[in-house]
């Protein structure tokens, strides 16, 4: 049992490491949060969010209206001198059309918020995570700081924002908000840096009491702040909002928040990190962080030029989050819907393939902490995670492995030891791989006896009792 013992010991440190923010939500103090770093870093994270690892990101707004390349069609076609961009316009709208002419086009009439929160739900995810305001400025929500140029105004003329919220809240899923800080073209932000950052009149006269506003109207259990890179955290007075979220707001105690909140904090300070898009390390990072990844792999947002082979298939998809959960992190699939309201077919279908693979696979997801190893040393594609109370392993396969699967990195097993595989009923038979011993080698059941399609999990029971063999 001595392997045992150091399987123990080994995750426990490296729970330490890794989680150390990470506790109940149930036994936040009443401490007050200072507005500086060292405080704020000091937050617990509430256990929910690493507990739950699965989250839909969506990217909507009036950029869902040309549905062309990307969600900064305004910035690269204005401020990038995109040819694609400029030729687009050229070709397909009057002579002096602007980007704000696309608003009232953005009708969303066939937008159900139920169905949407149903089908997040049956994806798996425990929470989601709405654009309420892109960099572009747009708010999908009547703003009180946006006056014509927000959801209710212009477009659909609707709260997207509190209906999607309404409908989430009807599920067990948790609702979470994307804010940018910035604004391209708005006449303060330009200013201000114009001045070098010396000036705060966007931020403090736009930015954060806009933001302040959606915090204490729609309560969101995360706050998914971007749009910080070109000012550093003083000018966004991103310590000060921290210190008033985590101090005052109706969130308090259950809000999770990333790491973007100046040009200098990614990595650095926040709640989870995010470091870049799609940033998948495929190492245990030492503090929880998150990939947020698109299906589409080319863009965020709805395009009309997307291609089959541009989308994720539900192999990679998985992959993605196998991976990404075995080294700490938390996956924030994104897709994007049409400007009628619809999600595409495409990536229903994704979604509700992910929730079926979770069904079978989930124990070995949801509530999991990384193990002494995140992949295999032999076998390639194998995954691990364990249990919190590091009774059960799990090695999850992204590949069929045939007839048997031969796993480098467990070894010390015990006589008693059982092994059994999600979606498939029974015990497995397994032996130790070679001479001198290397690993072990498992049994594999026909794939017809077993119930996953994608990825395949393999449950070690490390509490069993015996003689080390």
């Amino acid at each position: 049992m001595v392997f045992l013992k150091s399987a123990v010991l080994l995750l426990s440190l490296a729970i330490i490491i890794y989680g150390k923010q990470i506790h109940s939500a149930n036994n936040f103090s009443t401490k007050a949060y200072d507005p500086n770093w060292p405080s704020l870093d000091s937050r617990p994270l509430p256990a929910w969010y690493d507990q739950g690892k699965i989250g839909v990101f969506i990217h909507w707004g009036v950029y869902s209206v040309p549905s062309y390349i990307n969600a900064w069609f305004w910035w690269s076609w204005l401020s990038d001198g995109s040819q694609a961009h400029d030729d687009f316009m050229k070709n397909n709208f009057k002579p002096g059309f602007s980007y704000p002419e696309f608003a009232p086009m953005f009708t969303a009439e066939f937008f159900d918020p139920d169905h949407w929160a149903q089908l997040f739900s049956k994806s798996g995810a425990r929470y989601v995570v709405l654009t309420s305001k892109h960099h572009e400025g747009y708010a999908l929500w009547p703003s009180s700081f946006g006056f014509n140029w927000n959801s209710l105004a212009v477009g659909p003329h609707r709260d997207l924002v509190g209906d999607l919220a309404t409908a989430v809240r009807k599920t067990d899923v948790r609702f979470g908000l994307y804010y940018s800080l910035l604004e391209w073209f708005h006449p303060m932000y330009v200013n201000d840096m114009a001045n070098n950052w010396t000036t705060t009149e966007f931020p403090e006269l736009k930015s954060i009491p806009t933001l302040k506003e959606l915090v204490n109207k729609y309560r969101p259990d995360v706050i998914w702040s971007d749009g910080e890179w070109e000012a550093p955290d003083t000018y966004w007075g991103s310590e000060e909002f921290l210190a008033w979220l985590y101090n005052d707001s109706p969130v308090k105690d259950t809000v999770v928040t990333n790491d973007r909140w100046g040009s200098e904090t990614r990595g650095q300070h926040g709640g989870y990190y995010n470091f870049d898009d799609r940033y998948n390390p495929g190492v245990l990072i030492p503090h929880k962080w998150e990939n947020a990844f698109t299906i589409d792999k080319r863009a965020w947002t709805y395009r009309r030029e997307a291609r089959l082979e541009d989308f994720m298939t539900p192999e990679e998809l998985i992959a993605n989050i196998v991976v990404t959960v075995s080294c700490g992190g938390n996956a924030l699939i994104n897709v994007g819907p049409t400007k009628e309201g619809t999600i595409p077919i495409i990536l229903e279908e994704r979604l509700t393939q992910m929730g079926d693979w979770l069904e079978v696979n989930g124990e070995a997801i949801y509530n999991s902490v990384p193990w002494n190893y995140q992949n295999d040393s032999i076998t390639e594609g194998v995954w691990y995670t364990a249990n919190q109370a590091t009774t059960k392993l799990y090695a999850i396969s992204t590949k069929w492995p045939g007839k048997e699967l031969i796993l480098g990195s467990v070894e010390g097993l015990t006589a008693g030891t059982s092994i059994t595989m999600l979606g498939s009923s029974g015990e497995l038979e397994w032996e130790l791989n070679g001479s001198p011993a290397r690993g072990i080698k498992i049994s594999v059941p026909r794939p017809d006896e077993n119930a996953s399609k994608w990825a395949w999990t393999f449950v070690i029971n490390l509490d069993s009792k015996g003689t080390q063999v």
